[in-house]
């Protein structure tokens, strides 16, 4: 462990560093706190963080106290990380020690884990733990059970089900066989008959039909009697909120559907709310600009990595500045490393399979990029991808051509009402801003936010536990 040499002001200074990601102070002056497996397990479980021993803190104020026996308390601490008596997976930690004024502060780095080693717990499942904005909070069994599916999902959609191949849609089957044989012309699989086929596309498998195969050409009984939440929601919203149009919505899709027909009621619809300017591609009209391919890609997406065992459901909301994909089921991997490794590995890999066969889909990695590629070419702003361990979200801005100019007023007037809150509160949250303005939901207020932040008139000083907001420009 190395000795760190700074003063108060530079450690309380590092301490609200955003660069610190996320952060716990436990005064830890004679012995490893009880509460701090709490915190490690929170940690393992979701973004990873600081576990700082030596520092207590008051409100918004820290103190240091320090340590008194720094090398018994990190041994003590490290040995039970590194050991397998008390947490079910072995944690490996980074550690530093900082020293001043006769004090020794002792600061443990706790890596998120992969998805295949979550949950960690200690002693006893029960006690598995997942951070939130106020701190350390005990997993539900839902969320337990999110945990244990994560881990093995790539596996999952390719167990077989009870159901046999005349289980299935047989309209479906067809619609999806022309499909084939229109993108893959002259294919060898076209000659094959309908259950060979669907053995090839590992829909069936040993004479039963598996998850995957089912929840793409399964009959909606037979889909919801295997997955009783079984739903895909599309909402059009008049509005930058359900609160801010005349009706919480103008048209709803909610499929119950097998996922190919559901597919292309829904893209049916987006296509409708993309714009398409008239352009001549190859001396015919461009149909399928870039823009429209991202916005097919993450539709493909979300179908693709939905943990459909989940009593979460798959929601595609078009507001008038905005398009959200929401996912109930994370990321395998952050989005930084998927994007720089051109990574793939779908949660749903046959049913990956089955869209990739028929060209609406690409690898993971290689997804993503169409969609941030493909949507900033057209609206001049890459979509915001953010979430946690048990969704995701992609959010394409519609920042401009025809639409600014209907929505313009109205996001004036939000943000202008963002930067007299935060004038008059630096610490007021996202949650806080929603309720006073009234007419706005919290994905709208971080829409707003970060809209603001690029164009430099605020900033953020500190962790987004406990740091602030500071005004840069009000115009």
């Amino acid at each position: 462990m190395s000795w760190i040499s700074v003063d108060n002001k530079e450690l309380i200074n590092k301490l609200e560093d955003i660069e610190w990601e996320d952060f716990e102070v436990k005064e830890a002056q004679n012995t490893v706190p009880k509460n701090s497996w709490e915190t490690v397990s929170a940690f393992s479980n979701t973004v990873g963080g600081w576990l700082i021993f030596g520092v207590k803190k008051s409100g918004q104020s820290y103190e240091v106290k320090g340590v008194n026996n720094p090398e018994k308390i990190e041994q003590e601490f490290t040995t039970v990380l590194r050991g397998d008596s008390k947490f079910n997976k072995i944690i490996e930690v980074t550690c530093k020690k900082y020293q001043f004024k006769g004090k020794t502060v002792l600061a443990f780095y706790i890596p998120q884990k992969s998805i295949k080693d979550k949950p960690i717990y200690f002693n006893s499942r029960k006690n598995t733990f997942i951070r939130t904005a106020s701190g350390d909070q005990r997993a539900t069994d839902l969320e337990i059970d999110s945990f244990f599916r994560n881990s093995s999902f790539e596996e999952k959609d390719s167990e077989c089900t009870k159901y046999v191949f005349s289980d299935l849609d047989s309209d479906t089957i067809q619609r999806y066989r022309n499909y084939f044989s229109q993108v893959n012309p002259g294919h060898r699989y076209i000659s094959l008959s309908d259950e060979t086929f669907l053995e090839k596309l590992a829909v069936i498998r040993n004479g039963k039909v598996t998850y995957g195969g089912l929840l793409v050409f399964g009959t909606d009984i037979k889909i919801m009697d295997t997955f009783p939440n079984f739903r895909t929601e599309y909402l059009e919203v008049p509005g930058i909120s359900y609160t801010e149009g005349p009706t919480t919505y103008t048209f709803r899709i909610s499929s119950e559907k097998n996922l190919y027909e559901t597919f292309f009621d829904i893209y049916d619809r987006l296509r409708q709310k993309v714009e398409v300017p008239f352009k001549v591609k190859d001396g015919l009209r461009d149909d399928d600009p870039l823009q429209l391919q991202a916005i097919r890609e993450a539709l493909v997406n979300i179908i693709m990595h939905t943990d459909y065992f989940s009593p979460g459901n798959p929601r595609i909301r078009v507001f008038t500045d905005r398009f959200e994909f929401l996912n109930p089921g994370p990321l395998p991997k952050d989005i930084k490393d998927i994007l720089k490794e051109d990574f793939s590995y779908p949660r749903n890999p046959t049913v990956a399979k089955i869209f990739r066969f028929i060209r609406l889909s690409e690898t993971i990695g290689n997804g993503f990029h169409k969609m941030i590629d493909g949507w900033k070419s057209y609206y001049q702003v890459e979509p915001i991808i953010e979430g946690s361990f048990d969704y995701y979200k992609i959010t394409f801005p519609i920042t401009q051509k025809t639409t600014q100019k209907t929505t313009q007023k109205t996001t004036q007037k939000t943000t202008q009402k963002i930067l007299e809150l935060i004038k008059d509160n630096p610490r007021i949250t996202r949650k806080e801003l929603s309720k006073k303005i009234g007419d706005i939901t919290e994905d709208g207020v971080k829409y707003n936010i970060e809209k603001l932040k690029k164009e430099g008139r605020i900033k953020r000083i500190g962790p987004a536990k406990g740091g602030h907001w500071e005004i840069e420009k009000e115009n």
